[in-house]
Parts: C-alpha cells; sequence; structure tokens
C-alpha cells in the first residue's frame, strides 16, 4: 500500500493503481470520455489530465493511465488543469455541437460554447467522437481486431478493414454496448417473418433460462458467447467472485446404478408456425402463450408492460384458445390448461391496459377449484367471450373501416354469425405436446405410449404413477397434460410409491409370468426378439433361452409366438385351461 495526496486528502491504494482509481476512492471526480472498465485504459481524450507533483518536479499526466507511486501529490482541479480541459471540451463542442455526451460534459466542466471554428464539424446527434471506446474493445475484448483508427489529425476516423464489411465480425454488440453516442447501432434487418424471439428484446449470451428455472443458475449459450467464437472476453469469469465459471467444461454421461426411476420429462409447445393462418412467424404483434407470458413478466424483455412491437399500447387484444389441441390435423386430446391462463392473460392486461379483449374459445372448461368463479369474475370486468373457434388472422391496413393492424376471422356460434374482429395483437394458446425426445426415452425404459404419444400409465384412474414396467414411475405432463397442481400431487404420489418400497426392503413380484419348458425349447431365439420387457436371456451353454421371473409381467407375447410351444403361462398351462373347461362344462 502507498499513501498518496489528491487535492489535499491522503488516500491508501495498492502501488500501481491508476490516478483516476485512487481519486474515486477519495471521492474526487476526474472527467473522462475514453474510459472503460473493460479494456486497458490509453488516454486518448485527455480530459482526465491531472498534474502531478513529486519534489520539485511538476508533470501534466492522463489520470487513467499513470499508476501512483509512494509521497505523490496530485491536483485534479488547479488553474491548468481548468485551462487545458475547457479548451479540450471547447475543441469537441466545436466540431461535434450536438452530440449528447459532448453538450453534458461540457456544461459540467462550465464551458457554454466553442470560440474555435472547426472545418470537419459534424451535426449529428450520434456522431462518432473518436473516443476510440469500439477499436479498443473489439481489439481487447472480442479480439477480432475489426475496427481500427485510420488518417491522422482531423481526417482521422474509424474504419472497417479495406472500407468493407469483414467476415471476422461475429456481431456480438460490443462496439455499440461501449459507444457513448449511439453512432453504432444493433439493427435487427427485416424481423418481419421472424419469429417473435428475435423481438421480443435484447438477451445476452450468459442469462438464467426462466425465472422458474430449477436450479436457479445462469447458463452460458456457446452459439453466441464471444469467448467460444474468438476466445477472447472471459469478462463473466473476471466479474464472478466464487469463480464459478469454467468455459472448458463439457457435456458428460454419468451412469447412476437405481432401483427405482421416475420419469418426469415435462413438454414441449407446439409451434404454432405450422398453423399458417395464424400467422405466427409471419405478421407482427401475434405471440405464443410463453412468448406472452415473458411479456407480463416484470423481468421481461418489457418490465411487465403489455406494448406492441412499436413500443405503443394495443388498443385491442384477441386470444385464441386450443392452438394444436382438440384438432384432428394436429392433436385431438385437449391441453387442459390452456382456458384458465388465457384468462389470467386476459385478467393482466385489463389491469394493466385499457385494450379491449376477446376470447375465442371452443369450450370453457375451467374445471378446478375456483376456477369457474374466475371465469365469471372476468365477465364482470367486460371480457368479450366468443364461442368459436378463430378461421384465421390477416393484416389489416388502419384506414379500411378500422382502427386494427390485424384482423380475426371467426364464426360465433351462439349467434350464428361470421364476425371479423379487428385487434392491435394476438395471443396464442399453444397446445403441450410430448417432448420431442419422448421415443427415446420410452426406449431405454422399456415403457409403453398411449395413441397421443405421452407415456402409458398402469391404469388411468387407480394406478395413474405407475407403468408397466416395476420401479418405473411416471408423473406431471411426461403422463399427459396438466395444470401445477395435479403435477404436483402426481409427483408426491410417485415419491410415496417410491418411499414405501425402499421402507418395506422387499419387492412383490406378480405371480402371472411366462415359464420355458427347457426339454421342449429348441434355442430359435425368436421370443427374445419379441419380448417388450427384456426379461428372455438365451444361455448359450445349454442353447436355450430362459426367462427372468423378475421382469416377467406375464403379457403373453413370447407364449403365443413360441413354435414349439415350449413356452406356457403359470397357472394358465393347456392342461390348466383344459381342465377349467371341464369344470365348467360338467356343470
Amino acid at each position: 500500500m502507498v499513501t498518496v495526496k489528491i487535492d489535499g486528502i491522503e488516500v491508501q491504494v495498492q502501488e500501481d493503481t491508476p490516478i483516476l482509481k485512487a481519486a474515486e476512492k477519495a471521492g474526487i471526480w476526474i472527467p473522462t470520455m475514453c474510459h472503460s472498465e473493460l479494456f486497458e485504459p490509453y488516454g486518448v481524450c485527455r480530459l482526465c489530465s491531472v498534474e502531478v507533483i513529486r519534489g520539485k518536479r511538476t508533470r501534466i499526466v492522463t489520470a487513467c493511465n499513470y499508476p501512483v507511486r509512494e509521497g505523490l501529490t496530485i491536483q485534479t482541479n488547479s488553474a491548468k488543469i481548468q485551462w487545458i480541459r475547457k479548451i479540450i471540451m471547447e475543441l469537441m463542442l466545436s466540431r461535434w455541437p450536438n452530440v449528447k455526451v459532448v453538450s453534458e460534459m461540457a456544461a459540467k466542466l462550465g464551458v457554454k460554447e466553442s470560440r474555435f471554428p472547426s472545418l470537419e464539424r459534424d451535426e449529428a446527434e450520434d456522431a462518432c467522437i473518436l473516443c476510440g471506446r469500439c477499436v479498443n474493445v473489439c481489439r481487447e475484448v472480442v479480439q477480432a481486431e475489426i475496427l481500427a483508427f485510420a488518417h491522422r489529425g482531423i481526417k482521422r476516423e474509424v474504419v472497417l478493414p479495406f472500407g468493407d464489411q469483414s467476415n471476422k465480425c461475429i456481431v456480438c454488440g460490443a462496439c455499440a454496448h461501449v459507444c457513448p453516442t449511439g453512432h453504432i447501432k444493433m439493427v435487427v434487418e427485416d424481423y418481419k417473418g421472424k419469429k417473435p424471439e428475435f423481438t421480443l428484446g435484447v438477451k445476452t449470451p450468459i442469462s438464467v433460462p426462466t425465472l422458474q428455472a430449477v436450479p436457479r443458475v445462469p447458463v452460458i449459450d456457446t452459439e453466441s458467447c464471444i469467448y467460444f467464437e474468438t476466445g477472447g472476453c472471459q469478462t463473466c469469469a473476471k466479474v464472478c467472485e466464487p469463480q464459478a465459471i469454467n468455459y472448458k467444461m463439457e457435456d458428460e454421461i454419468v451412469e447412476v446404478e437405481a432401483g427405482q426411476v421416475l420419469l418426469t420429462t415435462g413438454y414441449d409447445l407446439f409451434d404454432a408456425s405450422k398453423l399458417a393462418q395464424y400467422g405466427y412467424g409471419r405478421l407482427d404483434n401475434v405471440y405464443s402463450s410463453l412468448d406472452f407470458e415473458a411479456i407480463l413478466n416484470s423481468t421481461g424483455p418489457t418490465g411487465g408492460k403489455v406494448v406492441m412491437k412499436n413500443g405503443n399500447e394495443p388498443r385491442s387484444v384477441g386470444i385464441l384458445h386450443c392452438i394444436g389441441s382438440r384438432d384432428v390435423e394436429n392433436h385431438p386430446y385437449c391441453s387442459r390448461v390452456c382456458c384458465m391462463y388465457a384468462l389470467k392473460f386476459a385478467h393482466l392486461v385489463h389491469d394493466r391496459t385499457d385494450a379491449a379483449i376477446y376470447q375465442f374459445y371452443i369450450d370453457m372448461r375451467a374445471f378446478g377449484k375456483g376456477y369457474e368463479e374466475f371465469y365469471s369474475r372476468l365477465l364482470d370486468e367486460g371480457i368479450t367471450m366468443i364461442r368459436g373457434k378463430a378461421a384465421e388472422v390477416v393484416e389489416r391496413s388502419h384506414g379500411i373501416n378500422g382502427d386494427g393492424s390485424l384482423l380475426i376471422r371467426c364464426e360465433d356460434t351462439l349467434i350464428g354469425k361470421f364476425r371479423e374482429i379487428p385487434v392491435d395483437m394476438v395471443v396464442l394458446c399453444n397446445a403441450i405436446e410430448p417432448r420431442h425426445d419422448i421415443e427415446a426415452i420410452r426406449r431405454i425404459f422399456s415403457i409403453s405410449k398411449s395413441p397421443d404419444g405421452f407415456f402409458l400409465e398402469r391404469h388411468p384412474k387407480l394406478d395413474p404413477t405407475s407403468t408397466m414396467s416395476d420401479g418405473i414411475y411416471i408423473a406431471g405432463c411426461a403422463q399427459g397434460p396438466k395444470d401445477i397442481p395435479d403435477t404436483v400431487a402426481q409427483a408426491g404420489s410417485a415419491a410415496a410409491r417410491i418411499l414405501s418400497i425402499i421402507a418395506k426392503g422387499e419387492v412383490d413380484i406378480d405371480p402371472i409370468r411366462a415359464f420355458i419348458d427347457e426339454k421342449y425349447c429348441a434355442g430359435c431365439r425368436m421370443c427374445n426378439n419379441l419380448c417388450p420387457y427384456s426379461a428372455i436371456d438365451f444361455i448359450d451353454d445349454k442353447k436355450i433361452s430362459q426367462i427372468n421371473d423378475v421382469l416377467c409381467k406375464g403379457c403373453g407375447t413370447c407364449v403365443a409366438a413360441c413354435p414349439a410351444s415350449a413356452i406356457t403361462g403359470k397357472g394358465f398351462s393347456d392342461a390348466q385351461i383344459f381342465a377349467e373347461l371341464e369344470g365348467l362344462l360338467a356343470i
């Protein structure tokens, strides 16, 4: 530690700390236009000039990159320094008079107007002030080295290599992030026709997936992270106090021995772009349910405000139910949760805006506790309910007999008429569908699927948590569409079943299973390939097949397929069945 005196205030800092940082610790403000915490300071703007006194020697240095030494006396606001800063600000103000950061800094330093004419005067509000932040961040942080200074004096400018776009630019936006004037901008070109995730708001390469993520920790998108593109940046690792960021970590497969497994795969959301008539990914202000959930979230891209892409509040909102569900062309089943979250959306839009709200539904399925009361509450709030599935969403110009930019066409079955409703925003209630990898999981655990694509339970009413494979349980949307209360109840039931077997210490085996008579088995292995539970093994020494009594479920597939009739069901042999028939006929 060294002790320096800044404007009469003694402060202790680490040796080689820049004067700018030492002054900050002492509570002294030093102006600067080019400094950034992201890269090595280089004092190009010269506004941070200070007077350094050591013994009888006085020097003018830039505070952002001049290190402190023991015994230094520093004057940050002497008459000489004030004169230097005002001259610099007058020169900047004469060249860039309308740039906000320049005029604000000039006001702080007491400069109202410039006495010098500029031969390169630029009156744009977002003019480049040659601070060099973009050049330094591209070279030192991103390590792409796309931007550089060219020429000298008043002809100095920031340019691209050979004045043309470079394929080495990874469009990371770091230059736009550090630009103090807004001269460099990140523009989404021709976003029309792209899905709303491209236009809902800024998302950085490192973020928390959702507010409900478990565990709630940030993840890095390797496809957009600067480090994985150029090997540069690593800013997040530098500021992470627990040093929890490891760029070299890779996915790995960990094998764990377990006696019982609970499958909770979750679900996928139906891609509404498959239904072109609703305009998702094709028309502006058409959102899926998860897109709109992000908009309503207080930490979302709009801070919880219901606004359109142009930033204006919608005058009318249409909420369309059953997009992809209750549809024989896509999913014939009901997704269960859509009606209630659609009503929630309507309530929140009504609470936060003055928009007219329309609900387009087939049947209102408010089946849970308090759900019907919530539906009645929305009717009292003035939400318009239209019974009829919307046919299509089309564009509508502002000047044609209406005030909406979109038009929803539907049949109102309650009044028996075709209707066209003008709206500014459309929210689609997408169907819940099985996970895209559910077939691979099904094969791993040797369980069945129901016709709707979800995992098949042992019994829909008496045993909805277990499967035909002992020790394999299912819960949540792995079994079928359901809301949070039902998911929690089913998961609790499955956990109780698992714990009861652990506490018991023994496993009961179903007495109904297949049996192979070894003297009749020819070793054809036909049954080995047919068994859905992988319960039949081939014994090489004996050249016969053998059934694992624990895995066998007595389905009878092998019994029917065995060409030698060597396999029978225990308790259901031919002799036993014939005896039962004789007993019945004798009666």
